[in-house]
């Protein structure tokens, strides 16, 4: 991928296009070492479930790892059930963390952690009016998606699947007409599994993943943080080389056409 070929959101500008988390690490050793091989730039964290300066069992916090290391602190309201709660958390993550950046999560329903969506309309307008930079965690639909973009918001987040699931991709179509009608960066965000889906939605188009579990719950979380970072890679410069298109029937590699000396 191209030195140059930079993902800006709002006033922020990063390399990578690879976002991650901090939960379900079977240790803050291990998450250093997973953060540090996916080269992400942006770290999203729970204000209201992480405690950054907690110390795990091997000494360490979360906090000292993400300034050692650098990284952006992408703060998120995952476990708002309401647009309100959604803002103040995000009110008090700016206060804590010093930054306008918000992934902002409004959740209802415990079961399918699917994203509320008349909750998450209304807290965006709130926290654009706000000033923050808001990057808007939303179902796959592309109306919602507009509505977001027209409001202000930085980035969308569509989900690929369920919170966790691990299904991959379980819509292409809406996702490809989300990024074909977007004006603003679409981040694809829950139910990635494996490199295969990663480097798939970069295919897409989209323009960044934010990815948590399928990383943290590997057998092998730095090995899969490796593998991650590559399939990125490898999605979004497959999708700017431009791929050949479909075909129901074959196409001679070497076609005779043009050949000297052929009767073709």
């Amino acid at each position: 991928m191209s030195q140059q070929d930079l993902l800006t959101i709002g006033d922020f500008t990063f390399r990578s296009r690879l976002f991650t988390g901090t939960g379900k690490y079977p240790s803050v050793t291990i998450a250093k070492a997973a953060l540090e091989a996916s080269e992400c730039e942006v770290v999203t964290v729970a204000v209201r479930r992480v405690d950054l300066a907690a110390k795990s069992e091997d000494g360490q916090t979360i906090g000292e790892v993400l300034r050692a290391g650098g990284y952006t602190i992408l703060p998120n309201t995952a476990g708002c059930a309401t647009a309100k709660d959604a803002v103040r958390t995000a009110r008090l993550a700016r206060e804590m963390l010093g930054t306008t950046l918000v992934k902002l999560e409004v959740i209802s329903d415990s079961k399918t952690l699917y994203p509320d969506v008349p909750g998450t309309l209304e807290a965006a307008e709130l926290l654009v009016k706000d000033g923050f930079t808001v990057l808007p965690y939303i179902t796959d639909d592309p109306i919602s998606a507009r509505k977001l973009e027209d409001m202000g918001c930085a980035a969308v987040m569509p989900l690929a699947a369920p919170i966790g699931s691990g299904l991959g991709i379980c819509n292409p179509y809406t996702i490809e007409i989300i990024v074909k009608h977007a004006g603003v960066p679409i981040i694809v965000d829950a139910g990635v599994g494996t490199a295969s889906d990663a480097t798939f939605a970069m295919e897409l188009g989209v323009d960044g993943i934010l990815m948590n579990t399928a990383i943290a719950g590997a057998k092998d979380p730095v090995r899969m943080a490796r593998a991650m970072k590559n399939a990125v890679h490898a999605g979004r410069d497959a999708f700017l080389a431009g791929r050949i298109p479909k075909k129901l029937f074959a196409t001679a590699s070497s076609p005779l056409e043009g050949v000297i000396g052929s009767n073709a």
